[in-house]
């Protein structure tokens, strides 16, 4: 039997995705390292206005400005409406002619940043795992947290891999770095509190009483896909 699904369901999902078109709009200005009056003045508008899109939830821009500001940005109206808000990565078409780069170690570490969300790849007694974890860099090890218990707390003591990436469906490109390391358990207090003083934030997904995870990053290594245009 197919399972009907309320009209009104669609509708409230693309209403919230419009909602968001400011947000989209600064994350991806932010990305680019583009100010609101460069933004403004490259897309043939008022710095205020781009202002008042992306701190006012009901802005409603319309479809000239987004074609102008979808260009500046580097990205496609559909994106900048949350049209692939929901879409796994990667949906989009390769581009004609890739390059596949290797990045050196500085680059891999530059990419891997100061935090992010990558994943955790390790073996169980079940089979291989691989899951989400937001991580904070801190002298040069990925450090995460996690529940005592859980399938990443049993990586204590084994060797791992983390993978970071990102994929920019507009322009058809991407990168990703692995670091392949033994995860160790951080349970010296003055270890955790300096942990905890570093890191970027706490884990998304809420929590308490949670352990640190450290992994070594000596072997690193990354890609990127190149695309002349």
């Amino acid at each position: 039997m197919s399972r009907q699904i309320p009209p009104n369901t669609v509708s409230r999902a693309v209403d919230r995705a419009q909602g968001d078109i400011g947000r989209r709009i600064a994350q991806r200005r932010e990305a680019l390292g583009l100010s609101r009056e460069e933004t403004a003045d490259r897309a043939g508008t008022a710095p205020g206005y781009i202002r008042y899109i992306e701190e006012q939830p009901t802005a409603t821009p319309g479809v000239g400005v987004l074609i102008r500001l979808a260009d500046v940005l580097e990205t496609s109206v559909a994106a900048l409406r949350g049209g692939d808000a929901d879409l796994p990565p990667g949906v989009g078409r390769a581009a004609r002619h890739p390059e596949l780069l290797v990045l050196d170690t500085d680059e891999c570490r530059a990419r891997l940043s100061t935090h992010g969300v990558g994943r955790l790849a390790m073996d169980t007694p079940s089979g291989p795992y691989i899951g989400p974890l937001n991580y904070t860099v801190v002298d040069g090890a990925v450090v995460c947290r996690t529940a005592p218990g859980s399938t990443p707390a049993a990586a204590d003591g084994a060797r791992v891999a983390f993978e970071v990436d990102h994929i920019d469906e507009a322009l058809s490109q991407g990168w990703s770095v692995l670091v392949r390391g033994r995860a160790r358990a951080v349970t010296d207090p003055a270890a955790v509190r300096r942990l905890e003083e570093l890191s970027y934030s706490a884990p998304w997904v809420g929590g308490e009483g949670l352990m640190w995870l450290s992994i070594d990053t000596a072997e690193i290594s990354g890609r990127r896909i190149k695309v002349d245009r």
